[in-house]
């Protein structure tokens, strides 16, 4: 027997008996729930022999008898509770069989070389993440509609991180999967997957009882199950995160003898992906949030992204000679559709969009992006600063014409003395908040349209939309210097022949003469904190723009 047959052995041992340590944890609960219905019994069943008699012992045996019928009925009231609640599942999109023969092949293929159970299902997530998830709870399989199939649903699903499936050939995708799909060897064993369950259910019982919007008859019992949930959780904390351990360890020494040398390397790409991934969501995808745009091929502009990313560090040189062999994504029949998909879910998991299209929220494709976000954001950013402007009583440019809005406004007011640029911040500030209240707030999660299927947010639980924040709340100064260089950015556009642009990895882009600026921010920044235009008044005679011009605004 090998060092790695030895050291997988130890794994599922050590697994194993952590799971037998949260079964038995399960058990004494069980214990101390009967033991009152147990005292009772041996009561009473001691005056039916002679023993024990007298007022005195019949007074015990039947306020012990009523300890016992309350603590039981306590104790079926939580695990009604425990069993009725629902394990929050995370947000997918499913991928059927005929739509993916090849990945599944794949899948099933790697789990034979591997000789463990194949997964019931694959679903793709808008993350840089892979991993089995148990669905076997009668909710999720009532949700996906396959209650004849529970005998083959009793393997995980497979959950794979959609960036992957863009980014990486066929065979780094095998390479990364064999140890997700080592797992199900464990996921089948009777003992951790009665374990997981109980653990799974303890959890859904705790955040059962933290959900608001009940009322007291209902509220009162399921808040008392969650915090007998939370006093089981605690005690099991230990056992279940050593367990998890003992399982991933396990499946990491199983899967050294697939692929293993290619897995090194296809670990960089995962590293890589996830770079591209965070860069593309929070530069290019949250501006056409913000805008009620949505990209629909995030997928496939990670793809870009990283591929510019490989250009400009020499740290990813060699990464893009790998392009021209076959891409995970062709294992997919209709690789744009489940794009879509993904892109619309990563829109509602990080921004909190509506789960359909409309005049308000609609797909932008990347050739689009540029005039239908970048122009459009920048117009109605200095239309805002205006609006503030005009509100503070700030007179128009000496040399402008009084009726049009003009870049020479804006510098000449935050060049004044006294400090405006605070004022002007908190203005700002005040009126980006005031836009983003009009705006509906996102809520928790609304059900599908008749007939649109499943959404995948149905299974999630009650929190509010976004799940996932990708940012933190702006303060006014960079509100302010957001808006400035907007107003910049239109002066250009419209006074020096400039463009509208988009850069894969810093989202909009100024393009003058075809060539990217990426030095306005220095001199934008001079002026919005220390009220220093001559920065800014060199780099606009650079370009030829002409602050006196009009400006064009939404």
């Amino acid at each position: 027997m090998s060092g790695i047959d030895v050291g997988e052995e130890l794994g599922a041992r050590a697994a194993q008996a952590r799971a037998l340590a949260l079964l038995r944890i399960r058990s004494r609960a069980l214990a101390v729930v009967i033991t009152p219905a147990a005292v009772a019994v041996v009561l009473f069943a001691a005056g039916a022999q002679g023993h024990l008699g007298g007022a005195f012992w019949d007074g015990v045996r039947w306020a012990v008898a009523a300890v016992a019928v309350v603590v039981l009925l306590v104790a079926a009231a939580v695990a009604v509770s425990v069993a009725r609640a629902r394990p929050a599942v995370s947000p997918t999109v499913p991928v059927a069989e005929e739509g993916a023969p090849d990945l599944y092949r794949l899948v099933r293929d790697l789990a034979d070389r591997l000789g463990v159970p194949a997964p019931s299902a694959i679903a793709l997530t808008p993350d840089c993440d892979s991993w089995l998830e148990d669905r076997t709870h009668r909710a999720h399989r009532a949700h996906r509609g396959g209650a004849g199939r529970e005998a083959k649903e009793t393997a995980p699903v497979l959950v794979i991180g959609s960036p992957f499936l863009w980014w990486m050939r066929v065979a780094e995708l095998r390479a990364v999967l064999a140890p997700v799909v080592a797992g199900t060897d464990s996921s089948a064993h009777p003992d951790i997957a009665a374990a997981r369950r109980f653990v799974r259910g303890l959890d859904a019982a705790v955040a059962d009882g933290a959900a608001p919007g009940r009322g007291a008859l209902r509220g009162v019992p399921v808040t008392f199950a969650g915090w007998v949930a939370r006093l089981l959780l605690r005690a099991c904390r230990e056992h279940a995160a050593e367990m998890e351990r003992c399982v991933a360890a396990t499946a990491s020494m199983r899967a050294q003898g697939v692929d293993y040398a290619l897995r090194i390397a296809a670990q960089e790409q995962v590293g890589l992906a996830y770079a591209g991934w965070d860069r593309l969501l929070t530069r290019v995808a949250l501006p056409a949030w913000r805008m009620g745009r949505w990209p629909s091929r995030l997928d496939a502009g990670v793809v870009s992204a990283l591929t510019e990313l490989s250009r400009r560090d020499r740290l990813a040189d060699g990464f893009t000679s790998r392009l021209g062999e076959r891409p995970a994504c062709d294992l997919l029949e209709e690789p744009g559709v489940a794009d879509e998909a993904t892109s619309l879910l990563a829109a509602r998991l990080f921004h909190g969009g509506p789960a359909e299209s409309g005049p308000d929220w609609a797909p932008v494709d990347w050739q689009q992006y540029p005039e239908e976000v970048v122009d459009r954001k920048w117009r109605t950013e200095a239309a805002r600063l205006h609006r503030v402007l005009d509100a503070m009583g700030v007179p128009p440019a000496s040399a402008a014409d009084p009726a049009v809005p003009t870049l020479a406004r804006v510098m000449e007011h935050l060049a004044g003395p006294g400090g405006p640029g605070e004022e002007l911040a908190a203005g700002i500030g005040a009126a980006v908040a005031r836009d983003d209240a009009r705006t509906p707030a996102p809520g928790p999660p609304q059900p599908a349209p008749a007939g649109a299927g499943p959404d995948p947010l149905d299974l999630w639980g009650p929190d509010p939309l976004p799940l996932f924040p990708l940012q933190p709340p702006r303060t006014g100064t960079e509100l302010l210097a957001d808006h400035v260089a907007a107003m910049v950015c239109c002066a250009a556009v419209d006074t020096a022949g400039a463009a509208p642009g988009l850069d894969w990895l810093d989202g909009p882009a100024l393009l003058v003469d075809g060539e990217r600026r990426a030095d306005l921010a220095t001199p934008v920044l001079s002026l919005v904190e220390d009220g220093d235009p001559d920065p800014l008044r060199s780099w606009l005679a650079e370009v030829g723009v002409r602050s006196d011009k009009p400006v064009r605004l939404v």
